[in-house]
């Protein structure tokens, strides 16, 4: 019979069937999101114009947001996975044996759970304003960049406000000078058109500020908005300085505002960003929970049967709450029930996992 005594060393026998596994699936599943959020966010020209550091800030900043959903994933498998051992070994029976009550057993799982969903409580509430602000900012300082020693010929970089486009049609090697250039200008009241032969930026320039390019063989057109073109210019060697791009702040968005304004606003769209700051905490724990019974296996058998299941809930649960917020968004949906209707199904499905096995046996006994 263990004693008291004992209690403490099952609880840290739990704790260790599930926490390896926990580490393990965050760490491939951050690693899987941020090289896609990379090659995703690479795959737009202007951005692979940005500095590395700012690259891998940005990048880092994503997967930041992004650990407010992997941690609940990661602990919600984790814990399948090792009550899929713990039953298929038997352990569980004999812990039940021992005196080790399954309420016991649980109690630890509701602790990490806990834990843990305090971490993505401040991860939603506080990380997750200041990093999509933060992301913005740089997609901002992305959009006025211009470093033609960088651009690749064949790709046409555009700004974010449409007012520079850039096109170099064929370049020697990096940084050299760019062959068949066209460059377009949105100016005040006209279009400018520059076709040169080669262009070059001038040593030194600062691709966020200044800039000057040297163009050869160049031809200057310009364009009234609505009305017909004329030559400007043919000179064999020209300087265009552009002057520094006003970077400007970013545009409101409801998930970089804080959550004290998000409390105080009234419009759909911070209602529903604000119940989806609340609410991972709640799911983090469910999920957790929901865990144990999930995995709920006889003895001897397969140890991870019971994962395809778990996919299917998981699957279900995030695109109803994705689903739920969208709708919230939209006014589809009133602030209340919001999307708390979802984590209240799942608080439903929880309740009747854990006492299923107890209803079955009453009701057995009931029919004898």
């Amino acid at each position: 019979m263990i004693t008291h005594r004992h209690v403490p060393i099952i609880h840290r026998y739990v704790l260790l069937e599930i926490i390896p596994p926990f580490a393990v699936v965050l760490i491939v599943l951050a690693v899987l999101f941020t090289s896609y959020g990379a090659a995703e966010f690479l795959s737009n020209a202007v951005n692979a114009l940005l500095p590395t550091d700012l690259i891998v800030q940005l990048v880092g900043l994503r997967t930041l947001i992004a650990l407010e959903l992997l941690i609940p994933i990661s602990l919600y498998f984790a814990v399948v996975m090792a009550f899929g051992r713990l039953y298929s070994d038997s352990e569980v029976a004999a812990m039940s044996a021992l005196g080790v009550s399954p309420a016991r057993v649980l109690g630890v799982v509701l602790a990490l759970s806990l834990g843990t969903a305090g971490a993505v409580a401040a991860l939603s509430l506080l990380v997750r304003p200041w990093a999509y602000q933060r992301s913005h900012e740089i997609a901002n300082l992305a959009a006025t960049a211009l470093d033609t020693n960088e651009m690749a010929a064949g790709t046409f970089y555009v700004s974010s406000h449409g007012d520079r486009t850039v096109f170099i049609e064929q370049r020697d090697g990096p940084r050299a000078p760019g062959h068949g250039v066209f460059v377009q200008l949105r100016l005040r009241g006209i279009t400018r058109i520059i076709y040169a032969s080669t262009v070059e930026q001038a040593p030194g320039s600062n691709p966020y500020g200044a800039t000057e390019l040297r163009l050869t063989d160049a031809h200057v057109y310009d364009f009234a908005n609505g009305g017909g073109g004329d030559l400007v210019m043919n000179v064999k060697n020209l300087i265009v300085e552009l002057a520094s791009p006003e970077v400007e702040p970013p545009e409101y968005s409801s998930v970089a505002a804080s959550t004290g304004r998000l409390a105080l606003s009234r419009s759909a769209p911070d209602i529903a960003e604000l119940e989806w700051r609340l609410s991972t905490s709640w799911s983090t724990l469910l999920l957790g929970m929901l865990g144990v019974p999930l995995s709920r296996t006889a003895p001897r058998a397969q140890r991870y049967a019971k994962i395809g299941i778990a996919i299917l809930v998981f699957a279900g649960y995030y695109l109803l709450y994705e689903s739920a917020r969208t709708w919230v968004q939209n006014g589809v949906i009133p602030p209340f029930p919001g999307l708390w209707w979802v984590p209240a199904l799942l608080t439903l499905l929880l309740a009747g996992a854990l006492t299923g096995p107890a209803v079955r046996r009453w009701w057995w006994r009931t029919r004898a």
